[in-house]
Order: C-alpha cells, then structure tokens, then sequence
C-alpha cells in the first residue's frame, strides 16, 4: 500500500503555511455553523496503545492541550491501537455515527478509509495527520520533520566515532526519505565521509522487530542510532549497549538517560486547538497545513549527557538560520546513494519536490524498496 506514492503524490497540493489554513484552490472554503453553548465533541484515532513517549503520546499529549486551553467548551473522545484498514474505517465511520464534530486521524495509513467515511457524513469535519489528499469536510495536516533531523544528523556527524550512524525506519513513504535524507546530509555536513545505515521493517509498530533492527545496526559498527517508528524500543537497546542515540517524537531520557544525546520532538497542541477553535466559531476550512521549528510543530532540545557544549551551541545557531530562511535543508550539489544528480549546484527543492522524494542521498546505505 505504500509503494508508488510519488506519482500519486505528484498530484496532490502541496502544503501551505502552517497558519492559517486556507481553503484549496478546487474546493471553496465551506464553515461549520455555530454550535451555540453545545461543547465541540473532538475524537482522536490513534494507531499505538499511548505510551510514555513516542508518535502516539505526543498526539494524545497535543489533545489534552485542547482540554486546557478550551475547558468545557470541547469534549474528547479517543481510540486507540486502532489497525490501518478497515478497522480504521469502521471506527471513524462509528465516531462520525456518535455525533463527533471534527475527528482527527492520526495516521497515514488512515487516510483512505478518512476520505470514503467523510463522503457519508458531510457536515463532520475531517483531519487527516500525514495524509495529503483533502475533500470539502477534510483537512491534511504534517510537518516538516526533516528539519528536526537535519539538526540531529549535525550532533551525529560531531560525534560519532565510528562515523557510522544506524537509522530504524517503518515504511519508504516521502516523509521517512525525508527525514532519512535529511539527517544523513546534517551528518555529512560537519563528517563528509559519514555513513547512515538504514533497516526497513514494514511496520511502524512492533517493539520486538525495532529491538532486533537496533541491535543488527550496533553489530555493524553504528554508535550512533535514531528511528522513525512508533515506539521507544530503540532507545531502550542504545542505553543496553552503550550506544548513543537521537529520540524521535518524544523526549525519552527515561528510558535512555544515558544514551540519549537529543530529542526531535513533535509538539501538536497549538494545531489541535486552533481546528477545535475553528469548529466552535464556524470558520473551519478544509486545506493543506505544515509546521516546522519556526511555527514550534517541530522542537528539538532534551540534551543528554554525552551532548557537548559546542555541539549544542552549534545545533542552536543552525536551527536559527533555518528558521530565518538562512539555510535550505535540501540545497545541491546533492546525488542519490547510486552516483546520480538529483539536486543542482545552487539549487533548492521546492516543496512539491520535497513532498515527492523518492531516493536516497548520497551517504545512505540501502536501499528504497526494502
């Protein structure tokens, strides 16, 4: 289900700026009337139990941001651990069924069953988190992740000493190339002759799978690990032995206080409020939105121990300049992991380009098909 996006992709629009959202060019902005005193009744679909950390937590953690900040003017409603599919769309279709007023799911793989289930319940309103296809009642909404994991891959490259770095990764989808990309070329940028060895699991889910993939890595020379899956299992096998490690999603300093060099942390309260917000005041649109470190979706920070003074100064300078516009994470000379040019001297990608990658960079070992 998850090959041959780029060409799928190609044709959906491209992310606007995080805020505000506007409608899309083919689909007019339509709002929710008014639900007077009644509170806005917001449902979440998690793919993972909510754990400590990780994907899943951060979501939940961004829901009881809306609880705070709206009080009893919104309710929500979660389910978790739900399978992409069908389960999915049986358990959106029963939300939509119990009178929820906006449903977010948080999940790219439940994009699909989002879109068929929206079609029957039109004045309901739709988020769709990592998806990127939008209706009149459904809005996609992710984040530019990869500059987070640029930052990360400069403290990988800094410190390093087997200048090899280990990468968990769920799915070949654009986001996770980016991500992986991204990271290798921060990596790369302060240690040219760095490496990313990548593990492709085909799950972005399973502990045991993570573990294992970790501990392959360490046995090929990786002292340096990070992941793009759901769970913190990473981290547990880096603090086991001795490695370091980059947390994704969350801070996990609790289960890694010693392997953990930093955290890129996903931050979804603001978002998740505003829609909520937009519901209760009627201007709900559907659209495209994106946030990154300058809109505060993507935070990096939670040192650990073995991070250095300079090597933070330096992230902390970095982050400043692509925040400012300064530097462009994605800028040629860039080729592929096989020789090939995929980014001109002096060029950038655009988003649509970004959005469509489908390669690795020039430093990764692997492959994309797994």
């Amino acid at each position: 289900m998850y090959k041959n996006l780029a060409a799928v992709i190609a044709a959906a629009c491209f992310l606007s700026p995080f805020f505000p959202l506007t409608a899309t060019a083919a689909q007019p902005a339509q709002a929710l009337a008014s639900s007077g005193n009644k509170p806005v009744k917001a449902a979440f679909v998690y793919v993972t139990p909510v754990f400590e950390a990780g994907w899943t937590h951060q979501h939940d953690e961004g829901r009881k941001a809306v609880e705070k900040s709206l009080g009893n003017s919104v309710k929500t409603t979660v389910v978790e651990n739900v399978a992409e599919g069908a389960d999915s769309e049986r358990v959106v279709r029963d939300l939509a069924q119990q009178g929820h007023d906006i449903i977010f799911t948080t999940s790219f793989g439940y994009m699909e069953p989002t879109l068929k289930v929206s079609k029957e319940f039109p004045n309901v309103k739709f988020e769709s988190i990592t998806g990127y296809k939008t209706d009149v009642n459904v809005a996609v909404a992710n984040a530019r992740y990869y500059e987070g994991r640029y930052l990360a891959g400069v403290a990988a490259g800094r410190l390093t000493k087997s200048n090899v770095a280990g990468y968990v990764a769920g799915f070949p989808i654009p986001e996770v190339l980016q991500g992986l990309n991204a990271f290798t070329l921060g990596m790369r940028s302060v240690n040219p002759q760095a490496q990313v060895k990548v593990v492709w699991l085909n799950a972005w889910f399973d502990p045991a799978k993570e573990r294992d993939a970790a501990m392959t890595l360490f046995n090929q020379s990786v002292d340096v690990i990070t992941f793009h899956t759901a769970t913190n299992a990473v981290m547990v096998a880096a603090q086991e032995r001795g490695k370091m490690a980059i947390a994704y999603h969350s801070d996990m300093r609790k289960v890694a206080p010693d392997a953990q060099l930093m955290a890129v942390m996903h931050e979804w309260g603001n978002y998740y409020t505003q829609r909520v917000q937009d519901v209760q005041s009627g201007q709900w649109r559907t659209g495209n939105a994106s946030g990154g470190l300058k809109e505060g979706m993507i935070r990096v920070g939670d040192f650990g121990p073995k991070m250095s003074n300079s090597v933070r100064n330096e992230i902390q300078q970095i982050q400043k300049d692509i925040v400012l516009g300064k530097r462009q994470i994605f800028h040629g000379p860039i080729k592929d992991n096989e020789g090939k040019p995929v980014v001109a001297a002096g060029q950038a990608l655009t988003p649509v380009q970004i959005l469509n990658m489908n390669y690795l960079v020039e430093g990764v070992v692997g492959k994309v098909t797994p």
